[in-house]
Parts: structure tokens; sequence; C-alpha cells
């Protein structure tokens, strides 16, 4: 495996299913060692989630694949003192530990932020949760369609007519992961400068509210209320979603200069002129009479066309792909965010993963390695070796 900017960074995994786990594969894909501590007999509850039911008999669900690339795997019980035993000696070398139970369960299992603190006083602990470990709501169980809800950002998904809509992923999930990854690397610098670690509590529910930016600042500071608009953009007109020829575009002429490019390529001039569609506010004003003119030009030509020449002449244009669609984009390829890995357990098939996005000394930042069986590593972590007959169990399984 090759370096990366964590390189040499142990961090111990206690999470389940997909923001904890989002968070830490980050962290393996920025170099870390990310050893993901799981229960006996079954594990990550992900490893028996996802679309094909083959892999979730074994352990390995979709869900599972997706996100603990490159990772290690050992089997604790962490209710045995053999097991927090061995956890213990675990925490005495790690630089991270990340958690994603509901508030109090690791202080109840003997491994308070007090006694983490006094095993490892540069361990950086980060709790990731629904609401945070304090405040009324602190004990509630959460997914991430209840923070989805609670948050406001199903209300302005959607129209007028459709709203309340989930968003079509886990989004407060991968935002909670995002931000807990964010936190851990600041305060990883921070132990870099003051030789203490440090313990950091996420809120799904506050991660999310601070995502949806405009939508909470422009109530909180101007009072407005955000309303569901469907495909349009509630900044700017034209911006939103259009019908080509072929099916439909996006386009964002967010700028003056942008409109009057768009109006000249469609050759709609005389749209520039008119009073209703002038200036900023009055385009706004009037979106629904600009998106029929403009939708009857596109449908001219296909939307691929429109998205070519658009975008040479400094106009966002794209069309709106389908998820298969959007990864087979020739764009992806050339910059090796999509991994090819074998699976774990020796199936005749090649596992597809996503990297990050981020290109490190121009690097993608993808894994190398396959995610772990359960229990995989426990010889080679534990000090005597842990319980294998998980990592045995699912071999034999497959």
């Amino acid at each position: 495996m090759r370096d990366g900017p964590l390189t040499g960074t142990r961090v111990l995994d206690l999470t389940n299913v997909l923001a904890g786990p989002y968070c830490s594969y980050q962290l393996a894909l920025l170099g870390a060692e990310v050893i993901k501590v799981e229960a006996p007999g079954s594990g990550d509850l992900a490893r028996q989630l996802g679309a094909d039911a083959e892999l979730n008999a074994v352990g390995l669900g979709t869900s599972f694949l997706a996100q603990n690339a490159g990772k290690k795997s050992v089997v604790v019980d962490l209710k045995s003192d053999d097991g927090r035993a061995a956890f213990t000696t675990l925490v005495e070398g790690a630089d991270v530990l990340v958690e994603n139970f509901r508030p109090g369960v690791l202080t109840k299992l003997g491994f308070s932020w007090t006694e983490l603190r006094e095993i490892n006083p540069g361990l950086v602990y980060c709790a990731i949760s629904g609401f945070g470990q304090t405040g009324p709501m602190s004990q509630r169980p959460a997914y991430d369609q209840i923070i989805q809800g609670l948050s406001g950002m199903m209300s302005i998904t959607g129209t007028r007519d459709t709203a309340p809509l989930r968003v079509g992923f886990p989004i407060c999930d991968t935002i909670g992961g995002l931000t807990a990854a964010m936190a851990i690397n600041a305060a990883l610098t921070g132990r870099a400068r003051t030789g203490e670690g440090s313990f950091i509590d996420v809120s799904m529910l506050e991660a999310s509210l601070s995502a949806m930016g405009w939508a909470v600042s422009n109530y909180l500071i101007s009072g407005l209320l955000t309303e569901p608009m469907g495909d349009q953009n509630a900044t700017a007109a034209p911006s939103g979603t259009f019908g080509a020829a072929d099916g439909p575009l996006n386009i964002a002429a967010n700028k003056q200069e942008q409109f009057v490019t768009l109006c000249r390529i469609i050759d709609r001039l005389d749209l520039i002129d008119d009073e209703r569609f002038r200036e900023r506010e009055a385009r706004k004003v009037n979106r629904e009479a600009l998106n029929r003119e403009i939708n009857a030009a596109l449908r001219a030509r296909p939307a691929l066309e429109w998205e070519e020449e658009l975008s040479s002449a400094g106009v966002p244009a794209a069309r709106v792909l389908t998820v298969e669609q959007a990864l087979d984009l020739e764009q992806l390829a050339d910059r090796g965010f999509i991994a090819e890995l074998p699976m774990p357990d020796g199936m005749h098939r090649t596992l597809r993963v996503v990297g990050n996005g981020a290109m490190v000394d121009g690097q993608p930042s993808v894994p190398v390695l396959p995610p772990p069986l359960l229990g995989e590593h426990n010889q080679q972590l534990l000090p005597d070796g842990g319980d294998r007959t998980d990592h045995a169990d699912s071999a034999a399984a497959s």
C-alpha cells in the first residue's frame, strides 16, 4: 500500500452501517491503518445489508463492501474480561478511536472518555450519534431518514406539491461521517502541537443543518423561509433542469454574462432585452415564463450537444444522468476514481469501489486492499490471537 498523509496513524473503528464506517473509510483512503473492532458472530450490521442476497449470507453485503476496503478486522467481545483486556491493549497502541453507539454504551462497558484517556493520553476519541452526547434528545435512536426529517431537509426537497421528500441516498449519514473525519484530522494536527488527545462529539443533526447552508442562513439572518422548488435553483434564473430533444439538461446561467451567452447559443437574443428577463431579480420573478421560452429552443437539439456547446462557452450545463451513466464517465476513469479489487472471500468476481475524489500529489485516494473477512486479523493484531472462529466460519461459508 502506498503511503498517504495518514500513514502511520492507527484507527480503532467500533462503528456500524454507514456514518461511522464512512468516516473511517475516509481515514483509510488517506493512509491510516483502520482496525474494525467487531462483535463476535455478526460483526458490522452492514455485512448483512445490500442488494445481493448471496453476499449478505457470507457476511459481505454490498453496504459493507462499499466502505470498508483497506481496513482490518478483529473480533473482540467487549462484554467479557478477556475481550476488555484485548481491547485495552489495542487502545494503548491507537491514535484514534471512532464509535457510533448510542451515547453511554462504551462507558457502561468500562471505557468512558476518562478511562480511555488514562489508558492512552494521546488518544483522539470520536463519538458519532444522531443528536450528540448531551441534550434532551441524546438518547433517542436515529437513522438517516429520521435526521433528514428533523433537520428540515425533507421539507425543502421536491416541489410544493410533492414535498416532503427524502433525498435519494443517506445524505445525513454521509455528512456526519465527513464531519467526523474532518474533526479527527484537525484533532491529530492539534495533538502534534500539544501532545494531548481530545474527545470529539459529532451530532448528525447539527452536521446536517450546517451542511444545508443557505437554506438555514437565509432564515437565521434574513428571516426568509426556503420553499421546495424541485429542480430549480432559488438563487438565480435560468438555473435548473430543462428539456432537450432527448432528455433533461441542467443549466446554471447564474451570472448576467452567462445568461447573455445562453440566449446567443440557443438563438434567442430577444430574451436579453425583454423587460421581464433583463435583470437578475426580474428573471427570478418571471422564472416560469423564461423557462418556457428556453425549453422551446432547447427542444431543437439533443442534450449532449447543448452540454458541449454551452460548457465550452462558459455556461455550466450538463445532462441529467443515471448512476450507471455517471459511473461510466470518461472523466472518472481518467482520474482513477474507481478501484478494482479482488473479492475478500476468493469469489471469482471483481469488486469495484470508489475513492473519495481527492488526489494527493497526483495520486487518487482509493483503496488497494479488499475489505476484511470478519475477524481476519485477530491473529495478527491481538496478543493471543483472539477468537479466530468467526474468520474460519466466514471462509467456510464462502
